[in-house]
């Protein structure tokens, strides 16, 4: 598991998870593509312990079957658009290195998940013409100071032990619930709502999944 969590940090970083084109990488690390299916609520592998599924009851394809028509967004929704693609990857990058740090499959599963979360809010960049924030960026590293903050004192206070690292898993996941939310207000373009209302219903899942395993 460590080496598949290695290899979605890859893609992720180097920002190859691109619709469309040659450079789509998910499929081979998750066995579907960005969009290949949105599963109903509750589809779990119930061998792999509490708290957690790696089927897309967890939110593994957010963006799936976008389907909506592309609306129109003001600059301060194009600024929290680009807000939320820092986000993900810092919830991709944080999981990634709890992974390796902690014998606990989740942070494994959900990191893999967010490299899905992060290519739907990169639709969106493309589609709306608004600069990715996360393009060409290594793990752990971010252009704005203040995602770099919050990132660096997750993975500080994650590093303590293996239930601080639940702890701040589920941190992050509430300050993406918080930011989904928060863009959700007076949105009015359709892809973006569908991708967000989807983000937020897997945001949910994950940080659901997190607190039942801080409680193993």
């Amino acid at each position: 598991m460590k080496t598949i969590t290695r290899r979605a940090a890859t893609v992720v970083t180097a920002g190859a998870l691109t619709l469309g084109g040659p450079t789509v990488a998910a499929p081979a690390l998750a066995g579907h593509g960005p969009f290949g299916g949105f599963a109903p609520t509750g589809t779990a592998t119930a061998d792999r312990g509490p708290g957690y599924g790696m089927g897309m009851g967890y939110g593994a394809c957010p963006g799936s079957s976008l389907t909506a028509e592309q609306g129109t967004l003001d600059d301060a929704q194009k600024a929290a658009l680009t807000a939320l693609a820092q986000k993900e990857k810092l919830a991709h990058d944080l999981y990634a290195a709890f992974a390796a740090r902690y014998d606990a499959p989740i942070f494994d599963h959900i990191a893999m998940a967010e490299t899905h979360h992060l290519d739907a809010v990169r639709t969106l960049l493309r589609r709306y013409g608004v600069t990715d924030p996360t393009a060409d960026q290594k793990a752990g590293t971010f252009t704005d100071p203040a995602v770099q903050a919050d990132h660096d004192k997750l993975l500080a206070e994650g590093g303590k032990s293996l239930s601080a690292a639940l702890a701040a898993a589920q941190q992050s996941e509430r300050d993406d619930i918080a930011a989904l939310r928060s863009a959700l207000d007076g949105l009015s373009a359709p892809d973006a709502e569908q991708v967000y209302t989807r983000l937020l219903t897997a945001s949910e899942r994950h940080l659901a999944a997190f607190t039942r395993w801080s409680t193993r």
